[in-house]
């Protein structure tokens, strides 16, 4: 069983057999034609963080931000303990290509886990990216009203 999380927001499981049972093709690297209940559905994986288990997913144009936490992560979650590599994040990069809207941090600030950082605007959609942990931002990269490309950097924390 695994447990999704789409956009911080909606959260649901799903097993290996329902996974298994998806009528799903391939059609290029990272793109992939999906029918469900007769209704054809585009996917395209535009981030893929494998050790975080965090993706970026383009769905008939519409970009998700999804977290899947496999049976240990749910026991670590339901023990109370944090789970590992997702707070040990250093810097925050650019998730797919888009123009810096908005900065609401400073550098020598303070910031809470989930505090928002900036907003990226990419296809037309506000993402806002929020911060992975507690800590201080060493530096801001980046400028309001500033293209950045995919993977680039936009804020550093203090170690």
């Amino acid at each position: 069983m695994y447990k999704i999380k789409v956009n911080e927001n909606h959260t649901f499981d799903i097993t290996k057999e329902t996974m298994e049972k998806l009528d799903v093709v391939e059609t290029s690297a990272n793109k992939f034609h999906i029918l469900q209940d007769h209704t054809s559905i585009k996917a395209e994986i535009l981030n893929a963080d494998f050790n975080q288990k965090m993706y970026a997913i383009k769905v008939n144009n519409n970009i998700y931000h999804v977290d899947i936490y496999d049976a240990l992560d749910q026991q670590i979650e339901a023990l109370g303990f944090e789970i590992g590599a997702s707070k040990q994040v250093n810097d925050i990069k650019a998730p797919m290509p888009g123009l810096i809207l908005e900065i609401n941090v400073k550098e020598g600030q303070d910031v809470k886990e989930n505090d928002p950082l900036l907003i990226l605007e990419a296809m037309k959609m506000e993402n806002v990216i929020n911060s992975p942990r507690d800590g201080v931002i060493k530096s801001i990269q980046v400028k309001q009203g500033e293209t950045v490309d995919k993977n680039s950097l936009l804020i550093e924390f203090e170690a």
